[in-house]
């Protein structure tokens, strides 16, 4: 063999190659583990047959023959079981969706809160994150429910600020009337999340190119809320609201909001939020000091150091945890049912009870659950992959 001639390709589907090996044994895996499931579910439906119980999921097409006291939309016991889940469904997602909003702003405030030159300031946070994280989240939804249902007054006593009610049956409050007005401006704001998103990457740009920093909040929102009042006066600017009232024995018309959920959101945001300025901390923390000073010797004030050089550079840190936080607030929503708020696992019991079908219910509930964590988790790995520092 000469210099110049080429070395011998190797067998890519030789025993000798790695990669052949790998293979191998992920194939050797998968089938184990569906062979370990096939018997588990064949020995489990063949027990169900000898001893006479009935399975399968033909049950969701019955009626579900009871009311669910809390929905997004109207409900009742005619209706089929997959209508009851898809209620449940929903209930779950709006806690799980409000709570993360409200606790990464909460936590966010904490964790940056943690680093203020306010020794008040810092020890309140520092007491606000070890008091809520140390009491289990069941006893916090157990506390809020107790104080929203036997602490405030029945309804014929509410507390009333304008047209707000607050009382044991939850808290009421103006809707408007729907029309094309609330269309248009839903349109708007549509529109201008648009142009707040494309305000800010030309900010951005701004900045990097010229040092000059810019407006990265309060534009936007002006953007926005210029663009939902533009199609709202496009719409011809109804003014109409349904405003609650005290009736004879509730409060009537308007929205509300039920106790169970007001127990539910407030326990899972002051729990979890609480989690989040850990990670929010440890992240800033982990930025080199010499970022912060480098902030300061450019001329930027406290709010646009952390804003525009602390926290971008801590979001690779802070997200992967923070993931997982927005995982455990959606899965501890399944503790709801200790206090009668219809999620998916409240309404999956009911109708346990009544069909029998165990099994089904409880898959159908290990896949609602996995669903949403696998999505969560997508979304953010996305938004991760997204904010890495990309090298030059």
């Amino acid at each position: 063999m000469t210099a110049d001639t080429p070395p011998p390709k190797k067998n890519k589907w030789s025993w000798r190659s790695q990669a052949f090996r790998g293979l191998i044994y992920q194939v050797l895996a998968i089938g184990i583990i569906a062979a370990a499931v096939w018997f588990l579910a064949h020995n489990t439906l063949v027990n169900m047959r000898v001893r006479g119980i009935q399975s399968g999921f033909d049950f969701l097409k019955q009626p579900a023959g009871f009311a669910i006291g809390e929905s997004l939309y109207p409900f009742d016991s005619e209706q089929p079981y997959w209508q009851a889940f898809l209620v449940g469904i929903s209930n779950t997602l709006r806690v799980a969706i409000v709570g993360i909003v409200l606790s990464t702003i909460l936590g966010t405030l904490l964790g940056i809160g943690r680093f203020s030159r306010n020794a008040l300031v810092r020890g309140l946070c520092l007491t606000y994150v070890e008091a809520f994280r140390n009491i289990p989240v069941l006893l916090q939804l157990l506390l809020w429910y107790v104080v929203l249902t036997e602490v405030l007054p029945d309804s014929a006593n509410a507390w009333q600020v304008g047209s707000f009610f607050l009382s044991k049956g939850g808290l009421n409050f103006p809707i408007p009337v729907w029309a094309a007005g609330q269309f248009w401006a839903a349109i708007g704001v549509l529109i201008g999340v648009l142009g707040a998103w494309v305000y800010r990457r030309w900010a951005i740009r701004q900045f990097e190119a010229t040092g000059k920093p810019r407006s990265m909040f309060w534009v936007p929102v002006v953007i926005v809320v210029a663009c939902s009042l533009l199609g709202w006066a496009l719409g011809g600017a109804p003014t109409a609201l349904n405003r609650p009232v005290k009736g004879d024995f509730s409060i009537e018309n308007g929205g509300a909001l039920t106790p169970e959920f007001l127990a539910v959101l407030i326990g899972l945001t002051l729990y979890t939020s609480s989690f989040i300025a850990e990670v929010v901390r440890g992240g800033i923390a982990s930025v080199p000091g010499g970022q912060g000073e480098a902030a300061s010797a450019l001329g930027l004030n406290r709010q646009q150091e952390m804003s525009l050089v602390m926290l971008p550079q801590a979001l690779r840190v802070i997200i992967p945890p923070l993931t997982n936080q927005y995982l455990n607030l959606t899965k501890n929503s399944s503790l709801a049912v200790a206090i009668g708020y219809p999620d998916v696992v409240s309404i999956a019991n009911t109708t346990l009870n009544q069909t029998g079908r165990a099994v089904e219910c409880i898959s159908l509930v290990m896949l609602v659950y996995l669903t949403t964590s696998l999505g969560t988790s997508l979304l953010m790995g996305w938004y991760n992959k997204r904010s890495a520092i990309k090298e030059r």
